[in-house]
């Protein structure tokens, strides 16, 4: 799997994907398998309360995590995109079908509002964010195509940092095995 050997010469590595693709789990398991610290960018955005961290904060906080020399994000909000792809040795990809990344989203979210479990900082799923105008669930149909094609614009691009996209889930697992095996 060529992705395997590009992501073993990696150190900065951003995992993107559309909400719901499952960034934070590849991210996660990534980070296992390298050593790398995996930052969640979910905890560095979102204050407790789900109290959005000011714009020049969030930029100020991604800057310092990509002035290192490893790191892991698994995601990147479009106002800050530019600093971990201008520093990123490999961008993942998770450029699944909107039907399956949607339906991740809506389960996990079932399983979030039902089970309690925090989210990142304390934040829980409340029935209000998931009917809310804003909720991610509505995120997803308006950032999609966006995420797709802002994944795909990286990819053409010689000039910036090596992409591979994932477009089937079960690669995702045989990536992070493979990694293991060799590391």
């Amino acid at each position: 799997m060529a992705i395997a050997t590009d992501l073993r010469g990696a150190s900065r590595i951003l995992v993107d994907g559309v909400t719901g693709s499952g960034k934070s789990t590849l991210a996660a398991r990534l980070s296992a398998a390298t050593g790398i610290n995996w930052y969640s960018v979910d905890d560095l955005m979102w204050e407790p309360g789900w109290v959005e961290v000011p714009l020049d904060e969030q930029r100020r906080r991604i800057s310092a995590i990509c002035h290192h020399d490893r790191w892991i994000l698994d995601s990147a909000y479009g106002n800050w995109a530019e600093v971990p792809v201008g520093r990123a040795d490999l961008i993942i990809g998770l450029d699944y079908p909107r039907c399956l990344s949607y339906g991740r989203l809506v389960r996990r979210t079932i399983n979030r509002l039902v089970t309690q479990r925090p989210v990142c900082n304390g934040n829980t799923e409340t029935l209000r964010n998931v009917l809310a105008k804003d909720s991610l669930l509505v995120w997803h149909f308006r950032s999609f195509k966006r995420n797709r094609q802002r994944l795909r614009a990286w990819e053409r691009d010689p000039a910036g940092p090596r992409v591979r996209r994932l477009g089937k889930p079960a690669q995702a697992p045989q990536l992070v095995e493979e990694i293991s095996r060799g590391n």
